[in-house]
Parts: structure tokens; C-alpha cells; sequence
């Protein structure tokens, strides 16, 4: 009598990957994302931010990308950092429950000096809430000035 030889199940050619987890969100609703040097952590930082917050996100990027095609990117302690050098950065943003925070890490010697005081003698901050309208040819402007001053090593 022969064998019937048992058949082998066919081999999926593409093998299944994880499911990627949702991030999750910190206080504020700020996406926890971690600590990466480049624009894909940053875009991932942006897609995970929640509500009207990501369009304000995509639109800072936007604005930022624009002024400075060759910005360096970043995410470090959970937000999107900018710079001109590898590891010296002039801009970051953050998600708060009401509002997303812009920080210029040299915002006093910008013209016109941003409106948020710190209390930091150079740092300046641009709250931006829900029903704002973002004055987007001022923020290129800081944007630029901010990228000839000497940036912040982190």
C-alpha cells in the first residue's frame, strides 16, 4: 500500500506584522512619542495629536518646512523640536489641554518679540488656542529670524 504524504499548508509569502499600538496620550492630550532625530517622528508626533490640535500641528510644520526647506527635526521629552545643526534647535511645540505652545528658545531677540513671557530671561512662547487665527506670515518671520540666532544643544 503507498503513503499518502500529508500536504504542507502554503506559506504566506508576507508575513503579518503587529498591529501598531496607539499612542497614547500624556497630560493635555500631548502625544507620547519616542525620543527620534528626523522628519518621521515628528509627522508621528503630529498624527497622533488630538482634535483641532493636529491641524495646528500640520500647520506649524507647514509654515516651518516652508521658511526653512533643509530644517532639522526632532522628538525629544514628547514634542517636535526645529534646528539649522544636527542637536542645536531654535523651535518646539507642545499639546496643553486648551491650547498648543510654541517655544523660541532665543524669542527675546525676535522683532517682535513673541507675546508669552517665560521664566526664562531668552525664551518666548506663542499660545495658540482653538478659535485663534494663526498670523501666519509673522510666524515664518520668527521662524526665519529664529534660525540665524544661536540655537539650544539638547
Amino acid at each position: 500500500m503507498a503513503k499518502k504524504s500529508a500536504k504542507k499548508p502554503a506559506k504566506n509569502p508576507t508575513p503579518k506584522r503587529p498591529a501598531a499600538k496607539p499612542v497614547k496620550l500624556l497630560s493635555g492630550g500631548n502625544p507620547q512619542i519616542a525620543k527620534a532625530a528626523g522628519d518621521a517622528p515628528v509627522q508621528a508626533y503630529i498624527a497622533a495629536m488630538p482634535d483641532w490640535k493636529q491641524v495646528v500641528g500640520r500647520r506649524l510644520d507647514e509654515i516651518i518646512t516652508r521658511a526653512l526647506p533643509d530644517v532639522k527635526k526632532a522628538v525629544k521629552w514628547n514634542s517636535p523640536f526645529y534646528g539649522v545643526e544636527e542637536q542645536v534647535w531654535f523651535l518646539s511645540f507642545h499639546c496643553f489641554a486648551k491650547y498648543v505652545k510654541v517655544a523660541f528658545f532665543r524669542g527675546a531677540s525676535l522683532r517682535p518679540v513673541p507675546p508669552g513671557e517665560s521664566k526664562q530671561k531668552d525664551v518666548r512662547y506663542l499660545d495658540i488656542r482653538e478659535e485663534d487665527q494663526l498670523d501666519e506670515a509673522q510666524f515664518a518671520a520668527w521662524v526665519k529670524q529664529a534660525s540665524r540666532l544661536p540655537g539650544e544643544q539638547m
